[in-house]
């Protein structure tokens, strides 16, 4: 069984900061890609940033704020969050793009989301 797992979410004041971690675990060939998204009330699904290969890719609302890692030998991405504001309140998903040792092909993998609370 494949799967990503979030960690790291909570509750914060403005301009504070928060670090999520997200795990890959399982029979996994091989990783493409990790990112994040996150999803406010209302609101749709979004990207917040991700990791292809050595490239990294960002929303405009965090650029500046957010720096996305990955570690590849611990299959881990992380997202260092700084200068937090109340509209990054959201629940966000880890998502990675990988093959196990019992599939042909890529597939995306879904964690269950973590809370992000910014209070002002």
């Amino acid at each position: 069984q494949v799967q990503v797992v979030e960690s790291g979410g909570g509750l914060v004041q403005a301009g504070g900061s928060l670090r999520l971690s997200c795990a890959a675990s399982g029979t996994i060939f091989s990783i493409n890609a990790m990112g994040w998204y996150r999803q406010a009330p209302g609101k749709q699904r979004e990207l917040v940033a991700d990791v292809r290969g050595g490239s990294t890719n960002y929303a405009d609302s965090v650029k500046g704020r957010f720096t996305i890692s990955r570690d590849n030998a611990k299959k881990m991405v992380y997202l260092q969050m700084n200068s937090l504001k109340p509209e990054d309140t959201a629940v966000y998903y880890c998502n990675a793009e990988m093959r196990s040792y019992s599939s042909s092909y890529f597939r995306v993998y879904w964690g269950q989301g973590t809370q992000v609370t910014v209070s002002s």
